[in-house]
């Protein structure tokens, strides 16, 4: 993670220790349930579930935008982003509402960023949002797609066949931010002349998004991820972590799977321990750079509880090289 002042910034990660949560919980034993094997038999039609119709609905619930928070301490954590090279291209995978959007577009005014939701709902949130924003041209480096990654991938415009097969060819020693789809006419990718595609991105932020995508599913996801960065390119990564608060508080009937969760308005969830993220990754060809538990205590305002929050906090990066 990166080693930012955090002590200045009121911001931590290290609050306590995650094994000596694991021994807790493990040791407790009102939640053995949730570390128990489970069989897909026992999950009946749960797979079934219309993701994007739930998360649909699950916007619209929260329609004034403000059940998100604007996540600016992802700059702290990212801070490639903040320093990346001008007219970078970044891709957010599950935007949201726009939270994560927002605080990139505003930190560096040359960024060109893209996002895409399986949510109709959430486009419609973040574009108001982003349009809504002061900033100058925020709204004009910012375009957003439908896409469900996981199932049907994503569009060629973002990549076409001839591009990431360019990728995969050739050596290109540049790092995130050059324009590796400017080649000479003799390469396979597409030529400036044909525009078919805009040359793969140099980023991708996967920010509490495949968590909600079908374990299943995952290889896929990642996969199509890894496709579309250009090479030297950064996959960034944070999203649920094993042990989390949010995971104990699953009843045992919610479970659909090990480790695997579904709510209450049919939104799913899962909670990843570290080596399942490893080996997603590394099954596709990334590179791992960090991969660690972020461990945070908060306080809930309204009862005071300390609530002890655990998220894996990761960066991957697409080799210049193809072996």
């Amino acid at each position: 993670m990166s080693k930012q002042n955090w002590v200045a910034e009121n911001y931590y990660s290290k609050d306590f220790e995650w094994d000596e949560l694991r021994q807790e919980v493990e040791n407790d034993p009102s939640l053995q349930y949730h570390l128990l094997p489970y069989s897909k038999v026992d999950s009946g039609n749960q797979d079934d579930v219309q993701d994007s119709e739930a998360w649909n609905k699950f916007h619209a619930r929260h329609s004034t935008g403000k059940f998100f928070k604007e996540r600016r301490y992802l700059l702290k954590e990212f801070p490639e982003l903040a320093s990346c090279k001008d007219y970078s291209k970044v891709l957010e995978v599950g935007c949201g509402n726009g939270s994560t959007a927002l605080p990139i577009l505003r930190e560096k005014e040359s960024t060109i960023l893209y996002a895409c939701d399986c949510s109709t709902e959430a486009l419609e949130r973040a574009n108001e949002i982003i349009n809504a924003d002061n900033s100058i041209s925020t709204k004009h480096r910012f375009s957003s797609f439908q896409c469900d990654f996981s199932t049907l991938g994503f569009p060629m415009w973002l990549a076409c066949n001839s591009c990431k097969g360019s990728f995969l060819e050739k050596q290109f020693l540049g790092f995130p931010g050059e324009d590796n789809c400017k080649i000479d006419i003799n390469s396979p990718s597409c030529s400036e002349e044909s525009k078919c595609c805009i040359g793969g991105v140099d980023f991708i932020t996967l920010i509490f998004t495949l968590s909600a995508v079908s374990p299943d599913r995952m290889p896929k996801a990642i996969t199509q991820c890894f496709s579309i960065l250009k090479p030297g390119g950064l996959l960034l990564f944070r999203d649920y972590g094993l042990y989390d608060m949010t995971m104990l508080r699953f009843e045992p009937a919610q479970r659909v799977g090990y480790r695997e969760y579904l709510r209450s308005d049919g939104t799913r969830s899962y909670f990843f321990c570290l080596n399942s993220v490893r080996n997603l990754m590394s099954a596709v060809g990334f590179t791992e750079l960090e991969l660690e538990y972020c461990c945070v205590k908060s306080v809930n305002r309204r009862n005071g509880k300390i609530m002890r929050r655990v998220w894996v906090h990761g960066k991957f990066q697409k080799p210049t090289t193809s072996h």
